[in-house]
């Protein structure tokens, strides 16, 4: 059985008041997802030997940085890692648990 959708209100805060903390969760979900999916992609080339050490190494410092940068933003506007895992009704969460 599916979980019934809740109205768009409901799902989405958005009045003058909080507008930049919703419109700045949903572009760090965003790069979250990204993020996740770029650390995939390089642990997967990584495990076929397709990257050599230098580039296992900037990649991972890549990855590092933007992660705190992440840290930072959500810090900075009170906004949890789960904030970031949007629901997306009967298709489940946006982001692996």
């Amino acid at each position: 059985m599916t979980e019934p959708l809740l109205p768009l209100a409901d799902r989405i805060e958005a009045n003058a008041d909080n507008v930049e903390r919703e419109l700045l969760k949903l572009v760090l979900t965003i790069v979250e997802l990204v993020r996740q999916l770029m650390e995939r992609q390089a642990i997967r080339r990584m495990d076929q030997g397709g990257l050599s050490e230098a580039q296992i190494e900037e990649l991972g410092l890549g990855l590092m940085r933007l992660e705190e940068a992440m840290t930072t933003l959500r810090e900075q506007f009170d906004i949890t890692p789960s904030d970031l895992n949007i629901d997306l009704g009967p298709l489940g969460s946006l982001l692996p648990e």
